[in-house]
């Protein structure tokens, strides 16, 4: 029984690298802030597993948000602010987790390694 966190990522936009570890990051520091203590402080003590993973653009983004949910796991959605290369409001990634492993891939299985 293992924990682990999944960033999807839209592809469509073409990040600049910067922008695309900096979006990752707040998906990865707010989902872990949306979660339960207990699991937040398991997760660290197994190395806080992370994957990035890619989906063709904000419609498939929100489908596997929706998914996760559904499913009972944290979402963090996020939205840029636009204050660099983007337009505000744009969706640019989400976080899911940290949760079990199998829970995680039962919604983002099937995603390419960004």
């Amino acid at each position: 029984m293992s924990l682990k966190q999944v960033i999807i990522v839209r592809q469509d936009l073409q990040l600049p690298k910067g922008k695309l570890a900096s979006q990752v990051a707040h998906a990865s520091v707010e989902a872990t802030l949306q979660s339960q203590t207990e699991t937040v402080k398991k997760w660290r003590k197994e190395g806080m597993a992370k994957i990035v993973l890619k989906v063709n653009d904000e419609k498939e983004l929100l489908e596997y948000s929706r998914f996760a949910k559904d499913a009972g796991l944290v979402v963090a959605v996020i939205t840029d602010a636009g204050r660099t290369t983007i337009a505000p409001g744009t969706t640019t990634c989400a976080g899911i987790g940290p949760a079990e492993e199998k829970e995680i891939d039962k919604t983002t299985g099937v995603l390419k390694l960004l």
